[in-house]
């Protein structure tokens, strides 16, 4: 199955324009950039709305690189908020609901820290849209973890993720083989996943992996099967 173009980088596209001590402060200017306030668990919350959409915003503070998961709200945001004021928009107001969700493992000062939006768009077509973005950092090396970084140089860490991977989503939909191996083989298709100490959990939003009438889901991998292809 070809991987579906998700809506998110079509409407972010039309606008180009730590759990550590000094984790909280970095999350309060963050959020303050968002417009947003910190509420009494440490949770940033943004909620904006107008007669064309309504918008909100939940995430932990406390993520090492603060400054990348704003980054991305406002440039979803801003989209967002273009699309929802064009001439001869339909279905109004929109909707747009970003929530966060933190994830961990190992002990600080190294191990690593994740933190993965869940992100809902209504922009009054006949099927709204969800999709995943993940952020993860190294709290040893100070540095984001990307696809390429968590696994050895060298090795094909695709041929232990997908197998894997194919297993818990036929659990899931029953389906006797919910992906193709073209799609299920190409690294672009894993690059939302949060690190915890048992696992390595991917995030497939609609249309990645399976169909779109499927939804957004996501399959654990244990770290046991990745241990000889991870870095961490």
């Amino acid at each position: 199955m070809r991987r579906v173009l998700s809506v998110a980088a079509l409407l972010t596209a039309t606008v180009l324009t730590g759990w550590t001590g000094g984790g909280v402060a970095s999350a309060q200017t963050a959020c303050a950039d968002l417009g947003g306030a910190l509420n009494a668990e440490q949770s940033c919350q943004v909620h904006a709305s107008t007669p064309t959409y309504t918008l909100d915003f939940s995430f932990p503070a406390g993520y090492p690189d603060e400054q990348a998961v704003s980054a991305y709200l406002r440039q979803t945001r801003d989209g967002f908020v273009n699309v929802s004021e064009m001439p001869g928009s339909r279905g109004l107001p929109y909707a747009l609901d970003a929530k966060g969700t933190a994830y961990h493992s190992g002990l600080a000062p190294r191990g690593t820290q994740s933190l993965v939006l869940e992100v809902y768009q209504n922009v009054g077509g006949a099927h709204p849209q969800t999709w995943f973005k993940a952020f993860n950092y190294d709290l040893g090396t100070r540095a984001p973890i990307t696809f390429d970084t968590l696994f050895r140089p060298g090795t094909r860490p695709l041929d232990l993720v997908f197998p894997a991977v194919q297993t818990e989503l036929q659990a899931k939909t029953g389906i006797d083989q919910p992906v193709l191996p073209g799609d299920g083989l190409d690294p672009q298709s894993y690059q939302n996943f949060a690190i915890t100490d048992d696992a390595v959990i991917f995030f497939f939003g609609q249309g990645e992996l399976l169909p779109e009438a499927a939804g957004a889901t996501q399959a654990s991998v244990p770290r046991a099967v990745l241990a000889p292809v991870l870095t961490i």
